[in-house]
């Protein structure tokens, strides 16, 4: 959704919960994707999995978007050995991307480049090893790397409940939000009266 986060997501859950036949004591982890992606939504969805863990006594556990597509992959790593390459579209020029190894651990910290800078950081981390690419900007990623042999480019959502599910389970980290670019509204200045 782009719009109207807080007012969805409370239903969404408990019609989720009904559809499960759970009942919030049920409730053991709540994992919450805390992004990178739009300020008002991970503010929403990271209030909101806050909440329900304080309601239910569950314990909260913070899922970067790439952990979960490379969580969601990593039934993969079997069949196409190499590095993972998430790339998560930014709505701007850039991409979000993050590598992760055969084993699906990160090989480095997420970032914010061009898809023009995007071989070259590539080839500096993992050389000309087999690569897969996944999430929501595969494409845009696949198309930057076009020269480079064996890339598999299979677009899918960073934040599908499943991968989100899967890295929440081993996940420690803290439902705090992944913001990778400074805001694009900022406050204005502050004029000095004459003295």
């Amino acid at each position: 959704m782009r719009y109207g986060h807080a007012e969805a997501l409370l239903p969404m859950v408990e019609s989720a919960m009904n559809r499960a036949g759970l009942r919030p004591d049920d409730l053991d982890i709540v994992a919450v994707c805390t992004g990178p992606g739009g300020f008002t939504g991970l503010r929403a969805g990271i209030a909101a999995a806050h909440g329900i863990a304080l309601a239910t006594g569950a314990r909260l556990v913070g899922v970067p978007a790439f952990a979960a597509v490379a969580a969601a992959r990593g039934s993969e790593s079997e069949e196409r050995p190499g590095a993972l390459l998430v790339a998560l579209d930014t709505r701007r020029r850039d991409i979000y991307v993050q590598l992760f190894d055969s084993a699906r651990r990160p090989l480095g910290t997420a970032e914010a480049i061009s898809a023009e800078s995007l071989p070259g950081w590539v080839a500096a981390a993992i050389g000309a090893a087999p690569l897969v690419v996944a999430g929501d900007a595969a494409a845009a990623a696949a198309a930057a790397l076009a020269e480079r042999p064996l890339l598999t480019a299979e677009p899918d959502s960073p934040t599908d409940a499943r991968g989100v599910a899967s890295a929440g389970l081993r996940s420690r980290s803290p439902a705090r939000p992944l913001y990778l670019r400074a805001p694009d509204v900022t406050l204005p200045r502050l004029r000095q009266m004459p003295g």
